[in-house]
């Protein structure tokens, strides 16, 4: 196999689909102390490439794409896997993961991947950054695109993201959605569950299961005039 470099997409007839996801990510074998934090948003990362965002290793620099903002960084194999099934990424990297000069570490590097938006692991740090990526977009007149982040249920026991959470709804940052992977590690909780939180702050808020990926599509692509999104995808409970 002729090796390529992180930029260099696969040819579009032998892309992966989501059936090769687990294939993929059996060929990162270095040290990974989150492999549930991966498993977790596999589905859902499926779904948002696969059907939902419109970026492409063609397009991953053009200002009309989409953003995606992985929050949920520490335990990013899911999302490698996704991306090299897409063909941001060789998958000839993946075998390096975790080690000495591979891009591909235990925490994304936005600087040594093509597609990464953020440098990501510490929590409660991607829903702030995606909306200022909004404001951003908005300071240009650019309104089209939508930025989309994944945080985890325990990134919801960090203030900063209220604090986004409580400006954005009532701001009407009608271009952000938040996905949020529930599988129960949070130490809070809210009556009616996570998403009535979301609701409070004047967002649109939907909870489903995170493995259904017909029931994803529909909760990313419900319209929402006015208000921003958010998904609550809920899988397994963390072990």
């Amino acid at each position: 196999m002729t090796t390529t470099s992180p930029s260099t997409p696969a040819p579009t007839a032998t892309r992966p689909g989501f059936g090769d996801l687990n294939r993929l990510m059996a060929l990162m074998t270095g040290d990974e102390k989150h492999g549930p934090a991966a498993t977790s948003t596999l589905d859902a990362l499926w779904v948002l490439y696969d059907r939902v965002l419109r970026v492409s290793p063609e397009t991953a620099d053009t200002p009309g794409r989409d953003r995606f903002l992985l929050s949920k960084g520490h335990g990013p194999m899911a999302y490698y896997a996704v991306l090299a099934a897409k063909g941001f990424l060789s998958e000839d990297l993946l075998p390096g993961f975790g080690s000495y000069g591979s891009p591909l570490g235990h925490h994304p590097d936005r600087t040594l991947l093509p597609g990464v938006e953020i440098s990501s692991g510490s929590l409660g740090h991607g829903l702030p950054l995606a909306v200022g990526s909004v404001l951003g977009l908005r300071a240009q007149g650019i309104r089209d695109p939508r930025v989309w982040v994944l945080i985890g249920d325990a990134e919801l026991d960090e203030g900063s993201n209220h604090e986004a959470i409580a400006y954005a709804g009532p701001a009407g940052l009608e271009q952000l959605h938040t996905l949020v992977i529930d599988n129960a590690s949070s130490s809070l909780g809210w009556p009616g569950g996570i998403a009535s939180r979301f609701e409070a702050a004047g967002w649109s808020a939907e909870t489903v299961d995170g493995r259904d990926h017909d029931a994803l599509y529909a909760a990313f692509t419900a319209p929402h005039p006015g208000r921003p999104r958010a998904v609550v995808a809920r899988v397994e409970p963390k072990s």
